[in-house]
């Protein structure tokens, strides 16, 4: 490592330090160079952890390019083929998608989990491998392509989702996408009462502002704005109001 690509990784290092989501005390994520680029790997304690940390490496002063080897450390430890079980249960179980097909891919096979002839909403190819989903593919719209990606998140024991999905026919991304997807998953949540928030977005930036009732669903908004594909930060402006 070169003079400048060393003292390049010290900024980042302390760039990250100062961010008290990826907490580099207790989840030590290695900051090095390849190829001209910053290498971040290692596991972070959540989606918005590691999003942060790339947003932030990608902001330091002389950083060219990020390379993300980073994982998302499990609250609950899950052997690939229960994280298949889990993950198919949800997608096979949400009315949105039920006019896709969906097929699961491992150990060299393909086997069809569900199969729609007019493949009106398009068709899923789902693997896990290390705890890492994987999903390639078509969808008809964005937010399919969103809520696939959300219910990989849900599913205990994820680590990662890689969300290759492509859309068919392709549609312009934007906020009001994010927006609507948004509002799709908080339609599905049962944690939350989504007609108690309001969601803005602006250049990937999601804001989420109104009340609800328990500390809980408070965070599990936020949780689920993070988990969607294309967002790259979450300003969480939504009061707790215990009820009387």
């Amino acid at each position: 490592m070169t003079d400048a690509q060393d003292a390049i990784v010290k900024r980042v290092r302390a760039a990250l330090e100062h961010e008290p989501r990826v907490n580099l005390h207790r989840f030590p994520v290695r900051v090095d160079f390849e190829a001209g680029a910053v290498v971040l790997e290692g596991e972070v304690e959540s989606v918005a952890a590691r999003k942060r940390a790339l947003r932030l490496t990608a902001a330091v002063d002389g950083v060219r390019g990020v390379v993300d080897r980073l994982h998302v450390a499990p609250a609950q430890q899950r052997s690939d083929g229960e994280i298949r079980d889990a993950l198919t249960a949800l997608l096979l179980g949400e009315p949105e998608l039920r006019d896709c097909a969906l097929r699961w891919l491992g150990k060299g096979r393909a086997e069809t989990l569900r199969d729609v002839p007019s493949r009106r909403a398009g068709a899923i190819d789902l693997a896990v491998e290390g705890g890492v989903v994987t999903f390639e593919g078509t969808v008809i719209s964005l937010s399919h392509k969103r809520l696939a990606g959300v219910l990989a998140w849900w599913t205990p024991g994820c680590r990662d989702v890689i969300n290759s999905l492509e859309v068919a026919p392709p549609e312009d991304d934007n906020d009001g996408e994010i927006v609507d997807a948004l509002g799709l998953v908080y339609e599905i949540d049962p944690v939350v009462r989504h007609d108690q928030i309001t969601v803005s977005c602006r250049d990937g930036v999601v804001t989420l502002s109104g009340a609800v009732g328990t500390e809980e669903e408070r965070r599990r908004a936020e949780f689920d704005a993070w988990a969607l594909f294309a967002v790259d930060e979450v300003v969480n402006a939504i009061e707790v109001r215990v009820a009387p």
